[in-house]
């Protein structure tokens, strides 16, 4: 990777302040001033800044617990979205939602800035999903055998794929889904003449919601979870 893009993703410099920077040699390479921004920075190089050395990463991975009424959006001038709720340190970087999350839904989002691995996260079919769902209604027996089966959604010809429905109580339930409809699961209840009053995202895929991690809330996904995440063949 060339010196002045290593630095730009690792630090609120955009790339032509970044220029300026090492004009004014405040770089150093293994202790050598570096001026050059085209630079190729090897595995095996020490790079600082201001005689600080300089953590760099190409690409950032994180989950945050969002709460309500934060939208999933990098860019939503009336709302607060999720890219508001990071260290402004990291707003320079070109951070998106893997993945929508509803404003009135809560849980686990996952924010990164490698477009492939985003890609990865958003497939359909690929990952299955797992929520806790409050409803209105009682759930029943017959909504248990209706999810599994795939159900019809408003305006749609094709069923949902099956989906895993498990009660926790008369009004509450876990509901693991393998694709991402709009509304998916409020919809499914919808079709059983129910109404979703709750909807708090646990997992995508093998990565669950920290539960150390408060609304509002968010930490770097660990080299384990960012590999769970298998780019399409």
């Amino acid at each position: 990777m060339r010196l002045d893009k290593l630095i730009s993703h690792n630090t609120p410099f955009s790339r032509s302040e970044v220029g300026k920077v090492l004009k004014d040699k405040r770089v150093t390479v293994n202790g050598s001033v570096m001026t050059k921004a085209a630079y190729q920075v090897k595995d095996t190089d020490v790079i600082s800044l201001d005689g600080a050395p300089l953590v760099h990463q190409d690409y950032l991975y994180l989950m945050l617990n969002k709460p309500l009424d934060v939208v999933c959006s990098s860019d939503e001038p009336d709302h607060r979205t999720v890219i508001d709720m990071l260290d402004p340190t990291l707003r320079h970087r070109n951070l998106q939602p893997a993945g929508r999350l509803d404003k009135d839904a809560t849980g686990l989002v996952l924010i990164t800035d490698d477009g492939q691995w985003n890609h990865a996260v958003t497939t359909p079919g690929r990952k299955t999903k797992t929520y806790r769902v409050e409803t209105a209604e009682p759930i029943s027996n017959a909504d248990i055998t209706a999810f599994d089966i795939g159900l019809f959604l408003n305006g749609e010809g094709t069923p949902t794929r099956p989906a895993l429905l498990e009660p926790l109580n008369a009004k509450s339930c876990y509901v693991t889904i393998s694709e991402g409809r709009y509304h998916q699961i409020k919809r499914m209840f919808a079709a059983r003449g129910n109404r979703v009053t709750s909807l708090h995202r646990l997992s995508m895929g093998e990565i669950r919601l920290d539960p150390a991690l408060a609304p509002g809330e968010w930490r770097a996904l660990t080299p384990d979870e960012i590999a769970s995440i298998e780019p399409p063949a």
